[in-house]
């Protein structure tokens, strides 16, 4: 019997051998259409192949595609676990051409396979075919020898697809396995359809036609496959079951899930079993591909999926989290065909262990108020809103997990009133806004996302995704389009911008669509703190409310904010291994050329200690090791022994983004570092590259700010200072490595000088030693007034000296240097009765323009801007000794 791993490895060995190129899964969230809110076919991710707008290397492919069905028009979430083939979670494989072959082939390569290779008997298929497909028919006739009672032509749009309103079209082709007369049900296309006797396996996609707006169809210039075939129904058959949740795979994870619960996997909790199998699978293919449990978008989604699996895990009487523990038995089933699952083990783990934990304590709270509620109502009587809003609003109960424990009273919800309650919250909030002090044309925002919703963050993950555009704010206003020159706010359903948050900057980049729409993102910012609004200036074409836009960051700048940001987070840790454990980040700034970092720390880090950090964080740069992300509860983190980042803001879940090897550090799971944070960060720690602290210095008193740069930006400021040495070493004539030495030559020669300057000054101002210096005789006292040349600091030692060597007397030194006047003034001890050192400085002042001056009785100084009236100085100040 095969398994599904065989079987999965046949399809995609056959169609290899047929010249198809194996295509790897693409991830669970789209990256090129933004009106899916997950991958649920196998051609998802061929789509612009299809339309012309891509080109690939190869003109045939196969895949294996992981596809989800929770949401939006494709929601199978509610009848899981209580029919044979409903999934959250399903595998479709699929071949594709690409303008290559078309009917012909793809029937007699499909042909082929079903019976041949997998050996399903001929007799228990059959075919259906839009009825006006005659060619098909003869096809199937041809290749298959096919009875005409065994093709059916269906005259609906089950058989024709269609990518859109406009766009490829054709009609299918689909393959049924018929389980036998003993199963209920009729063939396709009769009454009794919807039985499961007849069970479509593969269904064949002959696109063929282009739809033109005006409801006309012309044919396509290279008509193309798409073929999408259910692996789990196809293993059913050939494993000889009649439902899917028999099969390997999911047996596997129902047996798992029995032996963790102790419970008959075939009796009463037979429903709940299949519930958490297949929702086991979805959850772990979500997380392993960048979703997170929130609030809104495909995180609620998740959250829906893991609440739903985890009331099925409490009505089987698991007493402890049971999701996670079931994490390896899906890995060991299919963690080979998808190694995602295996690199994603930890977050997984993780999400799952953190959501259940919250739930369960939420359920009870929750159902215990939802029981006093219930027993107040008479027979039938709906909840009302307000109490399902209180569930929701204190206790984390959603509308959907309320819905569904009624369900088994018979019993709904005041759906309005609920909506009633929520519309009066969300005017309350906005009122004690408004009350904030805020710009009162940031008003915008709240409208808006109340309208529009949140926007979903795919920039873990990706650097560029499809995406619709929700709104567009010109000058404070929103508007239903912008054209060339305009300024604008872009707000789309999806993102991979990073909005600024946390220190680090937000992205920049373009968004684009086919019609030649270029809008130049200059910055990105958050608001509301989920609400992603891109500022940049449409460049050419015609951007509108509902376009389905290209989203791409700038990806090299995205890298340089990586390493800067991962880098941060080094810096922290090796800055409290040094300076102490009272080191606790400030505020911060990552930007993709420098990262700015400040610190509590009560006095100046020494060099060395700047040079160990450095040398530190090189060392974890140079191991390389991973960088791992993983989700849990802010106190939870913290218990764990992750540090918190100043200016973050965080909910009810925190990103917790762990690196480098410390086996000593058992609190941390071994890890160097490890902190709550919300940013985007490098892969391991070896794309930092090189790490290079370029300043320290204070930023208020007990808060230092450390400067660096890393990678490119390291190299650059390297390479800037080795060129600067260079120079400083050609004008010393001396090699780089002598220059430290010459310069300490050369500025104690400089000294030197300096100390001789200084003393010919001194005896030019004062004559030889030991000598009266020259004087005049002024209102019967002794005055000795000269305009130097000399530094303004010397002036004090120099007037001082020359009063010492006159005696009795008063000395007026003016220095015209530095285009200003100083002046200084001393008075002899015997004289400072008569004359005030301090008023005649001021006189002297107000001759160059000064105003003021100070000092004592025996010495003072003074100043003015006008140098070139020394002289005039001087001449106050005899005027003043004679008046």
């Amino acid at each position: 019997m095969p398994s599904s791993n065989d079987i999965r490895a046949a399809f995609l060995d056959f169609f290899a051998r047929n010249g198809h190129t194996v295509v790897p899964s693409s991830p669970l969230v789209p990256r090129n259409d933004p009106t899916l809110m997950f991958t649920n076919a196998g051609m998802v991710q061929f789509k612009n192949v299809f339309t012309g707008l891509e080109t690939r290397p190869y003109s045939r492919a196969v895949t294996a595609q992981k596809c989800v069905r929770a949401g939006g028009k494709h929601n199978d979430l509610e009848n899981v676990g209580y029919t044979a083939r409903h999934h959250t979670f399903f595998e479709m494989l699929g071949n594709f051409s690409f303008g290559d072959y078309f009917k012909e082939r793809a029937i007699a390569l499909a042909w082929e396979l079903v019976t041949r290779d997998y050996g399903l008997p001929r007799e228990r298929l059959l075919v259906t075919v839009y009825h006006e497909d005659d060619e098909a028919a003869s096809l199937w006739r041809r290749i298959a020898g096919l009875p005409e009672e065994r093709i059916i032509r269906i005259p609906t749009s089950d058989n024709f697809w269609s990518m859109g309103d406009t766009g490829p079209c054709g009609p299918c082709s689909e393959i049924f396995y018929d389980h036998g007369p003993e199963v209920a049900g009729g063939p396709p296309g009769s009454d009794e359809a919807d039985g499961d006797r007849f069970i479509e396996i593969w269904n064949l996609v002959f696109m063929q036609f282009e739809a033109l707006p005006d409801g006309s169809r012309v044919p396509l210039p290279k008509p193309s496959i798409d073929t999408g075939l259910g692996l789990e129904r196809l293993a059913a058959i050939l494993q000889g079951k009649h439902d899917n949740y028999d099969t390997d795979t999911l047996r596997a994870l129902i047996l798992a899930s029995a032996e963790a619960t102790r419970t008959d996997p075939d009796g009463p909790h037979r429903v709940s079993h299949r519930v958490v199998a297949d929702h086991l699978r979805s959850a772990c293919f979500l997380v392993a591909d960048g979703v997170l449990p929130s609030n809104e978008g495909r995180g609620y989604v998740l959250r829906r999926i893991m609440r739903r699996a985890m009331r099925h895990a409490h009505l089987m009487g698991a007493t402890e989290p049971l999701l996670c523990r079931l994490v390896p038995a899906l890995i060991r089933q299919m963690g080979v065909a998808y190694p995602e699952l295996g690199r994603a083990e930890a977050l997984i783990t993780e999400t799952l262990r953190t959501e259940e934990t919250r739930f369960r304590a939420m359920l009870d709270r929750g159902l215990h108020l939802l029981a006093e509620e219930t027993a107040k109502l008479g027979a039938g009587e709906p909840l009302p809103g307000a109490v399902a809003f209180k569930l929701y609003d204190t206790y984390g109960f959603p509308l959907d997990l309320t819905q569904d424990a009624l369900k088994a009273e018979g019993r709904g919800v005041d759906v309005a009133g609920f909506q009633a309650a929520m519309q009066e919250q969300r005017a309350r909030a906005r009122a004690a806004w408004a009350g904030s002090g805020e710009a009162a044309t940031e008003a915008v925002w709240f409208d808006l996302r109340d309208r529009v919703g949140a926007t979903e963050f795919l920039g873990y993950t990706a650097e560029a995704a499809e995406a619709e555009v929700r709104a567009i704010v010109v000058n404070g206003k929103p508007v239903q389009e912008a054209r060339g020159g305009d300024e604008v706010a872009v707000i789309l359903n999806q993102t991979p911008f990073y909005g600024e948050s946390g220190g680090q900057v937000g992205d920049t980049g373009t968004i684009t669509n086919a019609d030649g729409l270029i809008v130049a993102v200059r910055d990105t910012q958050k608001k509301l703190g989920d609400l992603f609004v891109h500022l940049g200036t449409v460049r050419q074409g015609v951007l509108r409310v509902g376009d389905a836009v290209r989203a791409s960051v700038d990806a090299a700048r995205r890298s340089a904010i990586r390493a800067h940001h991962s880098a941060t987070h080094l810096l922290h840790e090796a800055l409290r291994r040094r300076l102490g454990m009272h080191v606790a980040q400030k505020g911060s700034l990552v930007a993709p050329d420098r990262l700015r970092f400040d610190v509590s720390h009560p006095r100046p880090i020494e060099p060395a200690e700047l040079a160990w950090v450095e040398a530190e964080v090189n060392a974890r740069v140079r191991e390389n090791a991973p960088v791992v992300t993983r989700l849990m509860t802010p106190d939870e983190a913290v218990r764990q022994g992750a540090i918190a980042l100043f200016g973050e803001k965080y909910g009810e879940e925190v990103r917790v983004v762990s690196m480098g090897y410390d086996p000593e550090a058992t609190e941390r799971g071994g890890n160097y570092s490890v902190e709550l944070c919300g940013g985007t960060h490098v892969r391991a720690t070896g794309e930092i590259g090189l790490f290079k602290i370029v300043a320290e210095g204070a930023v208020s008193a007990g808060v230092r700010r450390v400067e660096a740069v890393t990678g490119e930006a390291a190299l650059a400021y390297i390479g800037e200072t080795e060129k600067a040495l260079a120079r400083a070493a050609a004008a010393l004539k001396v090699p780089p490595a002598e220059v430290p030495a010459r310069i300490e030559a050369v500025i104690e020669e400089r000294r030197r000088l300096e100390r001789e300057l200084s003393d010919l000054r001194r005896k030019l101002a004062t004559g030889d030693a030991g000598a009266a210096p020259t004087y005049e005789e002024v209102g019967g006292v002794r005055f000795a007034g000269r305009v130097v040349e000399v530094p303004a600091r010397e002036l004090k030692g120099l007037a001082d000296e020359i009063r010492k060597r006159l005696g009795s007397g008063v000395v007026a030194l003016v220095s015209p240097m530095d285009g200003k006047a100083s002046i200084v003034v001393s008075v002899s001890p015997d004289l400072t009765g008569r004359f005030s050192a301090v008023a005649l400085a001021q006189a002297a002042s107000a001759a160059v323009g000064g105003r003021g001056g100070g000092g004592r009785p025996d010495m003072a100084q003074a100043g003015g801007p006008d140098a070139a009236k020394a002289e005039e100085a001087l001449a106050a100040v005899r005027g003043a000794l004679a008046a």
